[in-house]
């Protein structure tokens, strides 16, 4: 997903404060900045001055929700920077119930003035809103599935010598799936007998991914659904608009087909006499977040599911805390659009409504920071799950997770296939 075009000016104007006073998040009272006691959360950050000689600054506090509404604001205090010094302010405050909240510090002294806002979380797992799912939700999928079940897949593997090495060969991929679309990925397995566990990729929004070359013992399969990288022949990857395709009727709505598409990579995995059909793994970020949660969702052949910084979740608290003008320029196009029949809609493709299908361990990692999935949509879908699960809050991570995560993704999956710890 790309960078909220609003957030630019906010951006620019810190780092233009920044020259002087560098304000940077600090979690002194919980390490990943989520509390769960007393109903109290705390803001910390850390005043870095870049000046030569003492500076006396003002500071503010201002509290809120993660959808803007008002919390607290303190009293204007002052705090002295020693020159090329640093400094800490924090500030605690009681909050309503479990839920995200920010925290906005502005800064000023003579001849400058710089803010910056930091999230933290209180409770998250008890963050529980009503599932928006119609009447005929599981109707919908049990219809959708068996469309894609009279299409014949056609799978075909294309070796690639070039992207092949002693230990695994690397196949692209080429299958039918949901409308007779084509669409297909990389496969990568090792030369040996098998059979063996597999990992599914699936990529972030418009993203193109491509073999991982890492396992010597676990196949991977990297798929792009339709109109992403190798699967742009029947549904083009241009313009970069899939939310908005088709969302007049669920019936075309891109997100339909999207998801189709990963239950119609695991049919291919199913029909290789290579593996192992009891191991198989789904794991992406972002719209691949999404994407792996609809997969372990609607195919109980998945046997665990790693999301991060998940899309596709809570439409109605998503648009809540983040703002996407195209959705609303969309709406606007047509007399017949209205938010009501759109987030209805997009109900039908809500991983939240899909959460309680899923009955596979997860593994799921938040940034904390993260403008473009907010976290409390991240836990609407995770606190429906019904199976074993984890996650791990990466506090000062916006639109990502550190590079931590995915070495505790790998080893968490390969514990659970009975692999060694080490590939």
């Amino acid at each position: 997903m790309r960078l909220l075009p609003w957030l630019l000016p906010i951006l620019a104007f810190s780092a233009n404060g920044a020259q002087k006073v560098l304000l940077e998040p600090v979690f002194e009272k919980s390490a990943n900045g989520i509390f769960s006691k007393d109903r109290e959360v705390h803001f910390g950050f850390s005043l870095d001055s870049r000046l030569k000689d003492p500076v006396g600054v003002e500071l503010e506090w201002e509290i809120t929700t993660d959808q803007g509404k008002p919390i607290a604001r303190s009293k204007p205090s002052r705090l002295k920077i020693p020159g090329g010094g640093k400094k800490t302010s924090g500030y605690s405050v009681k909050i309503p119930g479990p839920g995200f909240y920010k925290g906005k510090l502005s800064c000023s002294w003579e001849g400058g003035r710089v803010s910056r806002t930091v999230q933290v979380g209180y409770a998250p797992e008890k963050i529980l809103p009503a599932l928006t799912g119609p009447v005929d939700f599981r109707e919908f999928w049990n219809e959708s599935l068996a469309e894609l079940a009279q299409v014949d897949p056609q799978f075909r593997l294309i070796l690639q010598p070039g992207l092949s090495r002693d230990e695994r060969n690397v196949y692209e991929v080429r299958m039918r799936s949901h409308g007779n679309v084509r669409v297909g990925g990389w496969y990568e397995v090792p030369k040996g007998k098998g059979p063996y566990p597999v990992l599914i990729r699936v990529p972030g929004y418009g993203a193109n991914i491509k073999p991982l070359n890492r396992f010597k013992d676990l196949a991977v399969l990297s798929f792009n659904p339709r109109g992403h990288g190798n699967s742009q022949e029947d549904v083009k990857g241009k313009p970069g608009n899939y939310w908005i395709r088709g969302l007049d009727d669920r019936a075309g709505y891109y997100y339909r087909g999207a998801y189709l598409d990963c239950v119609r990579a695991v049919d291919f995995l199913h029909s290789r006499k290579e593996v192992d059909p009891k191991r198989i793994a789904v794991k992406g970020g972002s719209q691949g977040g999404g994407l792996s949660f609809s997969t372990a969702a609607l195919d109980k052949r998945i046997a665990l599911c790693i999301p991060h910084i998940p899309f596709l979740t809570n439409w109605e608290l998503y648009f809540k805390t983040s703002r996407w003008p195209e959705m609303d320029r969309w709406i606007d196009e047509k007399d017949s659009r209205t938010w009501q029949s759109t987030l209805r809609t997009l109900s039908y493709f809500d991983t939240m409504n899909m959460a309680p299908w899923i009955e596979c361990p997860v593994f799921m990692g938040v940034g904390l920071q993260d403008a473009i999935c907010p976290p409390v949509t991240n836990f609407a879908v995770y606190n429906r799950l019904k199976g074993k699960k984890e996650f791990i809050v990466y506090p000062h991570a916006k639109h990502y997770v550190e590079k931590e995560f995915h070495s505790l993704a790998f080893a968490w999956m390969r514990k659970r296939f009975g692999l060694k710890p080490n590939p």
